[in-house]
């Protein structure tokens, strides 16, 4: 019962993102959800069930498929297909790691790029917590007060329980003012089978979305050496890069095969991980299998879908300011700010992610010849640019190091 409760809470955590993202782009909601199950389990099968990480919709993909469906004519089947590519080279990827050797990729991710890295994510996605809370500010302080105080003054397995609790006492709360559109509960059905679709291939739809990968390829690292931070482990030596980037990978090919939007790791499963202090890969694989389930059951799904905006927005706020304290303390830990250099190194990724996140899911748009515009988020720049810099500026410790 403890690690079905536990499990929930994950369910919780990364059921607004993953439903979200398909809503955005006309992929079904129910697939999604499928998809996130399944390729978690791909995901621990690749990694050794060493990772907590559980695999959600990708919002990096969402400009670029869209752009894929207004060249297909509203198609979705060809966006599939350029997901399954992406996926494909995130296997080539993994292979290319394997080969050169992850003490030569290591060197490129010290703490004053990965903890920056870190503190953007959890930045960046701060704005869409807070748009969701402003929509009914009294109900998403007190769900947000509830969570904060369970998780200060809580013991045992009730702090656990805090997320849980929190979203349960917003939803209530909800009902009580008439917060809540029971509608679709009670037009849903019990059981339902989601409407998976075969791809379709297009030059044209590939070139749109599989360049996206050189840019979520930096957010697979920052929140890979993030889930390593909270629990105490280096994920990137052991299981290895080159094994979570083909769980990544092989993930998203399969969505793509039957219909789901690319896949991706889970900041905010992560968050939950930091609350609850409870580190344990089964309990992710038991959240894969109930959303798995739950995806067949339609009035599940519209329970989830009715708990309002409001109540996701307060407790996201907790989860996502703890992804952004998380790169705080790695920077502090590692004492990397002590050099001027690393300063400029740190400042130069924060005010670029931070500064280019009002653009949301527009991203920044780049020209590339005989396609439609590419879009890289803010936080993929601020990498790229942290890289370059900590390339440029600590030249010696990258030649002393070979």
């Amino acid at each position: 019962m403890k690690n079905f409760i536990l499990s929930i809470q994950h369910l919780l955590a990364m059921f607004g993102a993953t439903v979200l993202v398909p809503i955005l782009t006309g992929f079904d909601p129910s697939v999604a959800i499928f998809c996130a199950g399944l390729g978690t389990l791909i995901f621990h099968l690749c990694t050794k069930g060493k990772v907590p990480v559980f695999l959600g919709s990708s919002f990096a993909f969402i400009p670029v498929v869209i752009s894929a469906n207004q060249i297909s004519n509203g198609d979705r089947a060809f966006a599939q297909g350029g997901i399954i590519i992406a996926g494909l080279i995130y296997v080539i990827l993994s292979f290319l790691i394997k080969f050169i050797g992850i003490d030569k990729i290591k060197k490129y991710f010290p703490p004053q790029v990965t903890g920056a890295m870190i503190a953007v994510i959890g930045l960046n996605l701060l704005p869409s917590a807070i748009d969701m809370a402003i929509e009914n500010l009294m109900i998403s302080i007190i769900t947000l007060s509830i969570a904060i105080l369970i998780n200060v003054y809580g013991k045992g397995f009730i702090k656990q329980l805090g997320i849980l609790l929190a979203v349960t006492s917003g939803y209530i709360i909800s009902l009580i003012f008439g917060e809540v559109d029971i509608t679709s509960i009670l037009n849903a059905n019990l059981f339902q089978i989601p409407n998976f679709t075969l791809p379709k291939f297009s030059l044209e739809a590939i070139i749109i979305i599989a360049p996206i990968v050189i840019a979520v390829f930096m957010e697979h690292v920052g929140d890979m050496t993030t889930n390593g931070t909270v629990v105490g482990k280096n994920f990137i030596e052991d299981p290895g890069l080159n094994k979570t980037l083909l769980g990544d990978g092989l993930a998203t090919i399969v969505s793509g095969l039957i219909g789901g939007p690319a896949n991706t790791t889970y900041g905010e499963n992560t968050a939950v991980l930091a609350i609850t202090k409870n580190y344990n890969p089964s309990l992710l694989r038991f959240t894969a299998i109930y959303a798995i389930l739950l995806s067949f059951i339609g009035v599940f799904g519209a329970f989830l879908q009715s708990i309002p905006s409001a109540v996701m927005g307060g407790i996201s706020i907790m989860l996502f300011s703890m992804i952004a304290f998380i790169g705080a303390k790695t920077i502090k830990d590692s004492k990397c700010f002590k050099n001027k250099r690393n300063l400029i190194i740190i400042a130069s990724i924060l005010i670029i992610g931070i500064g280019t996140s009002y653009l949301g899911n527009k991203g920044i748009s780049i020209g590339i010849p005989i396609t439609s515009n590419v879009s890289i988020t803010g936080l993929s720049l601020a990498a790229i640019v942290g890289l370059i810099l900590n390339r440029i500026i600590n030249n010696k410790e990258f030649k002393t190091s070979k």
